[in-house]
C-alpha cells in the first residue's frame, strides 16, 4: 500500500512537471521573397553608354552630369551604384582601384570569384566579381573600352548582410547584372 501511494505521488509530480505552459520558441525563418517577372527596358541617355535594365528598377542620376547614377530596386531594398570615368592614360589605375574596392571585403568574404568579360565586336571588356559570404556588396564589376571609357558597378542592400536570407535576391539581381553587361554598349 505504501509502495502504491509512493508511486502515485511520484507519477503525479512527474506528470505535473511535464505540463509546462511556457511558450516554446520557434526556429528562425525568413520571409518568402517574391520576385517579379523578367522584363527589360533600354537605358539610353546623354551618357556615353547604353544598356538594358530590369523594368521595375529605376534610375537616380547624380548631380553634375558626370554620368554617375544609382539603379534602385525598391522591392528588394537594393541599389546598383554606377561610377563612370573617362580614361586618360590611367586605365590601370582605374582597374586597380576597382580591384582594391572588391578586396576590401575579404574580412567578411568567404570567397571572391573573378570572371573575365569580353565582347570584342562592341569593344566592351571587364571583370565580374562575385563575393560570397556576409559581405556588404555581393556583386561588383567594371567595364571599359580600354582606351576612353571606364565604368565601375557595385550592388549593395539597405539591410544588414545575411547570405542566407539574401541569397535568392542576390541571384535574382545578379541575373540582371549579367544581362546589363551583355547588352552594354559604348556610344
Amino acid at each position: 500500500m505504501k509502495n502504491a501511494l509512493l508511486i502515485t505521488i511520484i507519477a503525479a509530480i512527474f506528470l505535473s512537471s511535464c505540463s509546462n505552459n511556457d511558450p516554446i520558441p520557434r526556429p528562425r525563418a525568413y520571409f518568402r521573397i517574391d520576385v517579379p517577372e523578367k522584363t527589360y527596358k533600354l537605358y539610353d541617355d546623354v551618357c556615353p553608354y547604353t544598356f538594358e535594365l530590369h523594368s521595375y528598377a529605376f534610375i537616380i542620376k547624380e548631380e553634375g552630369g558626370n554620368c554617375w547614377m544609382d539603379i534602385y530596386f525598391p522591392q528588394n531594398e537594393a541599389t546598383i551604384y554606377l561610377t563612370y570615368k573617362e580614361v586618360h592614360d590611367n586605365l590601370n589605375t582605374h582597374m586597380e582601384d576597382s580591384r582594391e574596392f572588391v578586396y576590401k571585403h575579404t574580412v567578411k568574404a568567404d570567397a571572391i570569384e573573378e570572371t573575365r568579360y569580353e565582347n570584342d565586336s562592341l569593344r566592351v571588356y571587364g571583370m565580374l566579381y562575385d563575393l560570397k559570404g556576409n559581405t556588404a556588396s555581393s556583386v561588383q564589376f567594371y567595364l571599359t573600352d580600354s582606351t576612353n571609357h571606364f565604368l565601375r558597378v557595385s550592388l549593395y542592400f539597405n539591410v544588414p548582410p545575411n547570405k542566407d536570407s539574401l541569397a535568392p535576391v542576390i541571384e535574382f539581381i545578379r541575373e540582371d547584372i549579367i544581362h546589363m553587361m551583355e547588352t552594354f554598349e559604348w556610344k
